[in-house]
Order: C-alpha cells, then sequence, then structure tokens
C-alpha cells in the first residue's frame, strides 16, 4: 500500500508557518506530523500539497492509494480503519476529510473538498487535529505523551549522571549519546525526552512535558516550562514557557519566549521578550491569512508565530498575539506591529522590503553551518512566497 499525506484547509490557516511546507512536516510533541504516521504505518509516505512546493515535497503515486490529511495525529483506531478501506471509501470527521483510498488515475483527480464524490463514513471518536497556528502549542502536552509513548515502548533509556536533580525518574528517558550535568529534571507533570546527542548545560531547570531533539542544546541556567518542544539542531536559553520550536533555530540567550511557536533558520536575539498575556486578560487576535484580518483564538495567553527564516536584533519586544512572516529582520527599540508580512526589514519606526537577493546570501551562510545546503528548490519557492506576499508590504 501506498501512502500519501495531503492538505486540508488547515494548511491556509496555518500561514505564515505552512508557507515554506506542507501541514505534516510541521512539529508538535516529539515528531512532525510525517514521521508520527510513518512510526505507525512502518512506511515511507509523500506529499500532496501545494504546486510550488511539490518540488521539493516530492508526490508518489502507485496503482492503490491511501490518501491521509496531513494535520490529523495518528492512533492506533484510525491506522486500523484506514488499512481496511475498500477503493473509493473514505473516512471523515465533522465533514473533513480524514483518509480516502484512491487508484492511480484518480489521485489527479481528487480534491479533498469533494467529499460527495466518495463513498465516507463518520469517525465517532474523538481526533487531534492541527488546524491554527496555536494548536502547536496548545496541543503540545497531548502530542508529547504519545510520542513519548510511541518512542520509547520496549525500549530502555541510556542512564543519567548522578550529578543531576531528578524527579520521577521513570518518566525520563535519554536517547544515546545525550550529555546532562548538574541539571534539575522534574517529570512529575509529563515525560521528558532527550534525543540522541543533545546536551542540557550547569544549572539549567526543566520541568515536563519536555522534548529536547537531536543535536539540540539548553545552555546554562535556562529555565523551561512544559509542555515545550525543541525541534533539532537547535540552542536555547533563558526562560521558554510552553512553547515549540520547529528546529535548526536558535534562542540562545536570556529572554522570555512563551506560548509561542518558531520556525525553522530562526534566531531570536539576546534579551527578547514576548509579551503572552494582556493587561486587560481579555482573548487574543491574531492576523489570518485566509480572512486576511484578526481573528480570535480563544486564548488567554498566546505570543509569537514566527516563519521560517525570520530573525530578531538584541532587546526585540513583541506584542501578545504577534505573527510574523518569513524571512524578516527586526530590529529596533519599542514594540512593531503584531502583524509583520514576509520579507520584512525594521521595526517600530518602520519598515522597508527585504531584498530577496540579500536573503538568499543569509539563507546560503546560515544553511551551510548546519551542514545543509540552500540550493535552486529552496530559491523557487522563496521566490514565490516574495511575490505572493507583496500585497502585504505596503511600506
Amino acid at each position: 500500500m501506498n501512502f500519501i499525506l495531503f492538505d486540508d484547509k488547515s494548511w491556509n490557516n496555518l500561514l505564515p508557518l505552512t508557507f515554506t511546507k506542507p501541514v505534516c512536516e510541521l512539529r508538535t510533541g516529539i515528531l512532525t506530523i510525517k514521521e508520527k504516521w510513518e512510526k505507525h504505518l512502518n512506511a515511507k509516505l509523500s506529499y500532496l500539497t501545494e504546486d510550488y512546493l511539490q518540488n521539493k515535497y516530492e508526490l508518489f503515486v502507485e496503482s492503490d492509494n491511501i490518501l491521509i490529511n496531513g494535520s490529523i495525529i495518528p492512533n492506533s483506531e484510525l491506522i486500523e480503519i484506514i488499512s481496511e478501506l475498500n477503493i473509493n471509501n473514505g473516512i471523515i470527521k465533522d465533514n473533513s476529510l480524514v483518509a480516502i483510498r484512491l487508484k492511480k488515475e484518480s489521485v489527479a483527480r481528487f480534491k479533498y473538498e469533494n467529499i460527495t464524490d466518495y463513498k465516507v463514513k463518520e469517525y465517532k471518536n474523538s481526533l487531534v487535529k492541527i488546524n491554527w497556528p496555536w494548536d502547536i502549542f496548545k496541543l503540545n502536552k497531548v502530542t508529547i505523551q504519545c510520542d513519548y509513548e510511541l518512542l520509547t515502548k520496549n525500549r530502555r533509556s541510556s542512564n543519567l549522571s548522578s550529578t543531576n536533580n531528578i524527579l520521577n525518574k521513570e518518566n525520563i528517558f535519554i536517547e544515546e549519546g545525550a550529555k546532562i550535568e548538574f541539571a534539575t529534571l522534574n517529570a512529575s507533570a509529563g515525560p521528558i525526552y532527550i534525543g540522541k546527542e543533545a546536551e542540557i548545560m550547569e544549572g539549567a531547570v526543566i520541568r515536563g512535558p519536555f522534548a529536547l531533539c537531536k543535536n539540540s542544546k539548553v545552555k546554562i541556567s535556562a529555565k523551561i516550562y512544559g509542555p515545550t518542544t525543541i525541534g533539532p539542531y537547535c540552542k536555547v536559553g533563558g526562560e521558554i514557557n510552553n512553547s515549540v520550536i520547529l528546529g535548526y533555530s536558535n534562542k540562545a540567550h536570556d529572554g522570555y519566549l512563551g506560548n509561542s511557536v518558531i520556525g525553522e533558520w530562526c534566531n531570536v536575539g539576546a534579551d527578547t521578550n514576548i509579551s503572552n498575556l494582556k493587561n486587560n486578560y481579555s482573548e487574543i487576535r491574531l492576523w489570518n491569512y485566509e480572512t486576511e484580518r484578526f481573528i480570535n483564538t480563544g486564548l488567554m495567553f498566546c505570543g509569537l508565530i514566527m516563519a521560517d527564516h525570520s530573525k530578531c536584533a538584541i532587546n526585540t519586544m513583541f506584542n501578545t498575539g504577534t505573527v510574523v512572516g518569513v524571512f524578516t529582520n527586526i530590529f529596533g527599540e519599542g514594540f512593531p506591529r503584531n502583524f509583520i508580512p514576509s520579507f520584512s526589514w525594521g521595526g517600530a519606526h518602520g519598515f522597508t522590503i527585504y531584498s530577496i537577493n540579500k536573503a538568499f546570501e543569509v539563507a546560503e551562510k546560515v544553511m551551510e553551518r548546519r551542514n545543509k545546503k540552500f540550493d535552486n528548490t529552496e530559491k523557487s519557492i522563496l521566490s514565490y512566497i516574495f511575490e505572493k506576499t507583496s500585497k502585504y508590504r505596503l511600506f
């Protein structure tokens, strides 16, 4: 059986995080959504996404295919039902397509909205689905727990050094090559997972649920409250609460990050602080690209949503509920606006357009430091985003 992860309308509502990737490449918990499905199905999956992303995120179609909604978190019951689907039969939940089995010739005509074209049945139990940017941190406790159980089942953790201060050791899993000395790990409220070759430095204090992915580092005296996930190849310090850093990004110094999502290839400057609560305790609104207006989140706590390749300088301050697009460079005193379009350069005193050629130069240097190549495929994606978002840059 060939499995394909498709994007539905949640791709639009998850912008700007999804400008550079399909929804299933987002990380919540320990793994990306695609990695979760591949673990459960023991198979490699491909993508059905936006045309401009398809060259990087390839689609492979066979004679018999099961298409799965890439915004849905897998569970054992759902896996069983999907595996029993017949051709042109599908599953829906709340009038959204969950999965469908199609022959090769039908995949080219597939549209997730056309539910009536197929024989579908309702999935009666609850599902975890990532529909909005804030779902990534809001659901992180649930997804860390699920991933922790999936990754550690029938496995034994590496040993923890006696220099560490540990609570609920049985709820902590350390992968091979991880280094932790003179740190405090409290897994009373949820599991703590430390990935391969990751490091937690001296004096760091961590409360679960918490995930530190492969080759990432927690710096000296950091304070991290769960549920928080630090993706692979990151460096973090200061104070972090209920946030997700997708990967390959740094918040390496003091400053506060709370109820936030940081994309890949981002850098948060020293002593940057994010407000995650309004002074009047009112509901927080976030910019939404689908409606092109600010919408209610239903949350009292929501900080920063920052898309890939964006950076802010030292002492940057962000208002509650700020949305930052792809490839922005933010600096200067004061609070910048709470919707910053992609390829913006500036701060509270005004913005100009971030030259795409300069952006490419930065991307090449940044990715080279992690042994990743900034190639023509990446350039093509970013060029498309530059043009697509030009209407928001009215500087």
